[in-house]
C-alpha cells in the first residue's frame, strides 16, 4: 500500500516523556498516525509487528541506543528501508554523522523546530514512497516471468537499483515448440491467430509456474524456460520433468479439443527439450525495460534437443544430464539413443517419456545412434 505524506504511522522513540508527548502531538496536528517506546527494545518490539512510515529516533537512550536501534533495522530485510530520523543534542554532532552513514535519513536537533519536523518528516515519507514505487514496478516484470508466490524473494536479492545480477546458477533448461502452426496462420487472421496463441501459451505458462519454473521468454509459438534460478530448486530436474508431462500430457490435449470443437482442425503436435547444466543468468537491459535472460551450452543444448523431437518423433526429449539429476526418475523414463547433436564433440544419451504423446512409428535406438542433426 503506498504512502501518502498525510496519515503515515510514525514510530517515535525517546526515553524523555515530555520529549515524546511534544513530538506526538505535532505530528498528530500534521493528521499522521503516531505509536511511541520509551526506549530501543520497546520499539523494536513494536517494529516487529507493524512496520512504521517513519521512525524519529533518539541517538541517547538507556538499555539499547539510537545507534544500536539503527544497525538492528538496517540488517532487517522488512525494516531497512523505513526511513529514520535522528533525534539528537546539538553537541552530539559525531553520532549524528555516525547515524547518516550507517543510512539514517536525517536528523533533527533538540529543542526541535515544528517547521523543520514537518519538513524532515515529509521528505522521508518522500523517499519512501519513491521507493515503492520502484518496487512496485519492478514487482510488474518480474510478476512477467516468475511465479507470483517467488516474487518476493527474487526482490529480496536484488541490488540497489533493483537488478537481478548476473549469476552462475544450476538448473534445467526446457525449450517448446508448437508443430504445425506456422501453416495455420496463413489461413487465418491475425486477430484469431493472436487469440489462439495466448490461449496456448496461458496454458503451458501456467503449467510452468505451477512447477515452480522461470520463464524468461517466447521464442515465436515457442517458450524458454528454466527451472533453479533465479531461486535455487535441488529438484530442478524432477519439476522441469513434470511440467512437461503435464503441458504435453494434459494441457496440450485440452487445448487441442477447444481446437476441434471450434472447427479449426484436428489439432497441433509439441516438442519439448530438456537439458540440465550450467548456465549465466540475471537481468538485463536499459532503465526503462529489463528482461531476465539465461545464456550457456546447457541452454543452447537444450534447443537442440527440441528442434530433433521432429525426427525422433518423440514430443519430449531428455538429455542424459537431466535424467541424472533427477532425484526422483519416473518409471516410463525410456532410453532412446546415443545422439550427435550439432555444435558439441561427443554424442548425448537421450531419453523420453514413454507414456506421453500419442502412439507414432517412432525410430528405433539403433537408427539415432550416430546420426547427426541437420541444420
Amino acid at each position: 500500500m503506498g504512502t501518502d505524506l498525510a496519515g503515515a504511522r510514525v514510530l517515535v522513540v525517546d526515553d524523555d516523556r515530555v520529549n515524546r508527548m511534544l513530538l506526538t502531538r505535532s505530528l498528530e496536528r500534521e493528521g499522521h498516525s503516531v505509536s511511541a517506546a520509551e526506549n530501543g527494545r520497546t520499539a523494536l518490539g513494536l517494529m516487529g509487528e507493524n512496520a512504521p512510515d517513519v521512525v524519529l529516533l533518539d541517538i541517547v537512550m538507556p538499555e539499547l541506543d539510537g545507534v544500536s536501534v539503527l544497525e538492528r533495522m538496517k540488517a532487517d530485510s522488512t525494516l531497512k528501508h523505513v526511513p529514520v530520523i535522528m533525534i539528537s543534542a546539538v553537541d552530539d554532532i559525531e553520532s549524528v554523522v555516525r547515524c547518516l552513514e550507517m543510512g539514517a535519513e536525517d536528523y533533527l536537533p533538540k529543542p526541535f523546530d515544528p517547521v523543520l519536523l514537518r519538513a524532515r518528516i515529509n521528505a522521508g515519507l518522500t523517499k519512501k514512497r519513491l521507493h515503492e514505487l520502484e518496487r512496485e514496478h519492478v514487482r510488474g516484470v518480474f510478476s512477467r516471468f516468475l511465479p507470483e508466490h517467488v516474487v518476493d524473494d527474487v526482490l529480496k536479492r536484488t541490488d540497489a537499483d533493483l537488478r537481478l545480477g548476473g549469476s552462475r546458477d544450476v538448473g534445467t533448461v526446457m525449450f517448446t515448440d508448437l508443430r504445425g502452426f506456422t501453416a495455420f496462420c496463413e489461413s487465418t487472421s491475425p486477430q484469431g491467430v493472436i487469440e489462439l496463441l495466448n490461449e496456448y501459451f496461458g496454458e503451458m505458462i501456467d503449467a510452468i509456474f505451477a512447477h515452480g519454473g522461470t520463464l524468461v521468454g517466447y521464442r515465436g509459438d515457442g517458450v524458454l524456460a528454466v527451472f533453479g534460478a533465479p531461486i535455487e530448486l535441488e529438484d530442478h530436474a524432477d519439476r522441469a520433468l513434470a511440467a512437461a508431462r503435464e503441458m504435453v500430457g494434459v494441457r496440450l490435449a485440452r487445448f487441442n479439443r477447444g481446437i476441434r470443437e471450434q472447427g479449426l482442425g484436428t489439432g497441433f503436435a509439441m516438442g519439448i527439450g530438456l537439458n540440465s547444466g550450467h548456465f549465466m543468468s540475471g537481468n538485463v537491459g536499459s532503465a526503462l525495460r529489463l528482461e531476465y535472460t539465461v545464456h550457456g551450452d546447457a541452454v543452447n543444448t537444450a534447443a537442440r534437443l527440441q528442434e530433433m523431437t521432429k525426427s525422433a518423433r518423440r514430443p519430449v526429449l531428455v538429455s542424459e544430464s537431466v535424467r541424472e539429476a533427477l532425484l526422483r526418475p519416473p518409471s516410463d523414463l525410456a532410453f532412446v539413443g546415443d545422439v550427435e547433436v550439432r555444435g558439441r564433440r561427443s554424442t548425448i544419451r537421450l531419453w523420453t517419456l514413454a507414456s506421453v504423446g500419442r502412439p507414432v512409428a517412432v525410430r528405433g535406438p539403433r537408427e539415432l545412434v550416430g546420426t547427426r542433426e541437420r541444420d
